[in-house]
């Protein structure tokens, strides 16, 4: 395994390719040294470990294990551990690092990935993701540490120290204190027929989604009983992501009609991302993308913002943030109503990053999201939050619903307002790293060397910018802004059409993903013939630049 920005993520076994105890110690013990070299107060501040309900009965590998010997490493060199005492969502530890002002955070998990990975994600003392040095100081301070610490394994020692302390119930309370700044219409929610369904896909967001509905007034959401308890066999679903489609949400869909409601909110199992769908009036179902529901997001967060700031001079400090692979409907909304948006790489990491250095200087970042289902509504964390998502899009829905108006009519209205933004995004399944090097390859070297497309299909390409190499054709002196990394590939096409797609792999699954967006200025209203424009460009880049039957590669099954 290699640390990385993301931390370590891998199946657990035995081995040093996996999430094991040993492989825990071992990172630990390489961070601690590395958090000793940049922290001279880190006896003083101490860091803060969280853990999901991941579990694996074979290997006798579990999240909660692996965060107690991880406070062990920790405590065993005098330092202070704040080992929450039960399972959290993710964004409660990059919550809890800026609260308490600690050192950094750890959170073991692994997210939405299969049963039987884990991981370890790390947290820097200014409450986001670790970005570059900082992966390769810890990698090579665990490359360092290799050899156990006397007594690293004995995690018992932690119970009777006075350096543990369980942050739980501070936070419980802080937390949702913090989240009620972003409540703007209490007496709506108190009112609202609007019923809910709520579904953890067995993971650990149940309880923090009840008690964000109570903080904000709003009557507790119907739980999906199979799944609203933490079970890491995750029994009911094919994959725990749900990202992945209507497949995750079946039993949401039944609950809902039973009940009546007509909104469904999903959280995956670490409960940092959010899915949204809503009952349509042809009784259909309709599961708002991640871009969709970003729009919606950016629209209603700005709404607010503006209506409780009369002094309209404030807008010159307003800020959004979104991932570059991500829609560009905040630009547009930015543009049109005076704030500042700015695009970040793909990944929280970058944009709870920029979010702090731009607060840092005085500026409000009410928002920042990720195509990948990821929203970060609420300063309070700088990260994604599937909680406070949750219940923000609750309250937005409860709002709409006094006008009349449901989630997709409001989309609509927002399009019509600011432009349509049609997205599309998808990926394909390749285990060989040497096919997709060539496939990267390729693109560089299209008609000859150096060189890249000039069209796909009937598409002509008007831009190329490659964040692996550092190459932006738009540009000056042809250099890109946004930082280049060798270690991932990366390419976006800019098409004369207006059109734009990138190719990505992804850092954490075996995965070479792809996004397009068809931008039109407002009042361009045919969007079926947009979406058929966008359509047949995916089509084009699909068979001319992944050519996924030479490659051998495997799509995205719903």
């Amino acid at each position: 395994m290699e640390f990385g920005t993301a931390g370590l993520r891998a199946a657990m076994g035995a081995g040093i390719s996996h999430m094991n105890d040993l492989t825990i110690i071992q990172t630990t013990q390489g961070f601690c040294r590395y958090l000793e070299k940049n922290f001279s107060d880190l006896k003083k501040r101490g860091v803060v470990i969280g853990f999901d309900a991941r579990a694996h009965l074979s290997s006798g590998g579990s999240s909660k294990r692996f965060a107690r010997l991880a406070a062990n490493t920790f405590i065993s060199q005098g330092v202070p551990v704040y080992l929450f005492s039960d399972i959290t969502p993710t964004p409660f530890v990059p919550y809890t690092v800026t609260h308490l002002k600690l050192c950094a955070g750890i959170m073991v998990t692994a997210s939405h990935n299969p049963k039987q990975d884990n991981g370890y994600k790390v947290y820097w003392e200014n409450g986001a993701q670790i970005i570059s040095p900082h992966d390769k100081g810890i990698s090579q301070a665990i490359e360092e540490n290799q050899e156990p610490w006397p007594q690293a394994w004995d995690d018992k020692l932690i119970d009777s120290s006075l350096l543990l302390h369980d942050p739980y119930a501070t936070v419980n309370k802080d937390y949702f204190k913090d989240i009620q700044k972003q409540c703007f219409h209490r007496n709506i929610n108190k009112k609202t027929n609007l019923k809910f369904v709520h579904t953890s896909v067995h993971g650990v967001g149940h309880k923090f989604v009840q008690l964000a509905f109570k903080a904000f007034d709003l009557s507790p959401p119907f739980a999906v009983p199979e799944q609203k308890d933490p079970d890491p066999e995750f029994p009911t679903v094919k994959y725990p992501n749900p990202e992945e489609g209507k497949g995750v949400l079946t039993l949401s869909f039944a609950l809902a009609e039973k009940d009546g409601a007509k909104i469904i909110l999903a959280n995956d199992p670490d409960a940092d991302r959010l899915a949204v769908a809503e009952k349509q009036e042809s009784g259909e179902w309709k599961v708002f993308s991640g871009n969709e529901l970003g729009a919606l997001l950016g629209w209603w967060i700005f709404t607010c913002w503006k209506n409780h700031n009369r002094d309209t001079s404030a807008i010159k400090d307003v800020y959004m943030l979104s991932s570059t692979v991500s829609s560009k409907i905040l630009r547009a909304i930015a543009l049109k109503e005076g704030f500042h948006f700015e695009e970040t790489l793909t990944g929280f990491k970058w944009m709870g990053n920029r979010a702090k250095q731009l607060m840092d200087q005085g500026k409000a970042v009410l928002f920042a999201f990720e195509e990948a289902i990821g929203y970060m509504c609420c300063p309070a964390v700088l990260d994604k939050d599937g909680v406070s998502a949750a219940v923000i899009t609750a309250e937005m829905a409860s709002y709409l619903a006094t006008r009349n108006l449901s989630l997709s009519q409001q989309l609509k209205a927002v399009y019509d307002e600011y432009g349509f933004h049609i997205t599309k995004a998808s990926y394909f399944i390749c285990h060989d790293p040497k096919v997709i090097q060539q496939l990267f390859d390729n693109l560089r070297n299209f008609d000859g060397k150096n060189t890249y497309p000039k069209s796909c299909g009937r598409f002509k390409v008007s831009g190329i910018r490659d964040l692996t190499t550092g190459y932006d054709s738009s540009q000056p002196d042809q250099k890109a802004i946004l930082p280049t990394s060798k270690s991932s590939q990366m390419i976006t096409f800019t098409f004369a059409n207006g059109g734009v797609a990138t190719m990505r792999t992804s850092g954490t699954e075996p995965k070479i993903k792809y996004y397009s967006e068809l931008c039109a200025p407002p009042g361009n209203s045919d969007v079926e013939q947009l979406k058929k424009e966008l359509d047949e460009l995916v089509n084009a880049l699909e068979k001319h630049f992944f050519q996924p039957e030479k490659n051998n590669l495997q799509r995205k099954t719903e």
